[in-house]
């Protein structure tokens, strides 16, 4: 009796490591088709990996090309701006030392502030003959400023208009978009400025420069400015139009298959 069940356990003891065995080796097998797997989508990923590398290193190079490239343009940009400030100055220096006109440069920007009272009669928005002479040098100076936004204001003091006046300017932002108006058609209609690069603004009475309590404040704060700045286009040029970005390469990066589990055997 021992003997037969001696027996019995040797032979599942054998079947035991048999299937044992067997287990082991599809196991192994999984494991194997597995890293190999791993092994190509972990080449996919270096490769990938480079090519962005040297994307970056492309983009790096263009952006310091497109900064230096900037730097230039602003520097030219500015070196006109300085010529429009002199010639400016040059042409209404009679204005400028009698204090009728002031003419300020900051940065990229000019501005060209004009007394009321050289342009237009006393709350009309009509420009005078003396006035139309000044803005006439006025207009040369801007007409060769081809890259510049123009804007015109008009500025008016806190007193508000005349019954009389009402009627047509019924307060001070009428009055002064009535007189940035003109200023601006005379400028486009005999001095040849773009329309296009042309702003128009009725301020009123609400930007003053000076104490509204007095006589003198009130005669700087009714004034008209012309205000040159960039004109500041959108960088709509496609990076790939002039230099091409580097070929991108098509790559298809497969997920690793997950482990298969251990089959059973029955």
């Amino acid at each position: 009796m021992w003997n037969n069940l001696s027996r019995v356990l040797f032979v599942a003891a054998l079947v035991a490591a048999g299937v044992a065995a067997y287990l082991y080796w599809v196991h192994g097998r999984d494991l194997e088709q597995n890293l190999e797997a791993l092994k190509g989508t972990n080449h996919e990923l270096v490769q990938e990996n480079n090519r962005l590398k040297e994307h970056v290193v492309y983009l790096t190079a263009r952006l310091k090309e497109d900064i230096a490239k900037v730097s230039k343009e602003k520097e030219a940009e500015l070196d006109r701006l300085r010529h429009t400030h002199d010639d400016m100055i040059e042409s209404l220096r009679k204005e400028i030392d009698t204090g009728e006109i002031r003419i300020t440069r900051l940065a990229d920007r000019l501005s060209v502030n004009i007394v009321d009272k050289i342009l237009f009669p006393s709350g009309e928005a009509s420009i005078t003959p003396e006035g139309t002479k000044v803005l006439e040098r006025v207009g040369q100076v801007l007409a060769r400023s081809h890259d510049k936004i123009i804007r015109v204001e008009g500025h008016t003091d806190n007193v508000p208009t005349g019954k009389h006046l009402r009627a047509t300017f019924p307060t001070n932002w009428e009055l002064s978009a009535a007189r940035a108006t003109n200023v601006i058609r005379f400028l486009v209609e005999h001095a040849g400025i773009d329309p296009n690069l042309s702003e128009v603004v009725g301020m009123g009475e609400y930007h003053p420069v000076a104490d509204n309590g007095t006589v003198a404040g009130r005669s700087q704060n009714r004034r008209i400015e012309i205000i040159l700045y960039p004109h500041v286009q959108a960088l709509t040029k496609d990076l790939s139009g002039d230099r091409k970005l580097p070929a991108r390469r098509a790559t298809s990066l497969k997920p690793a298959p997950d482990a298969a589990p251990p089959k059973n055997s029955k």
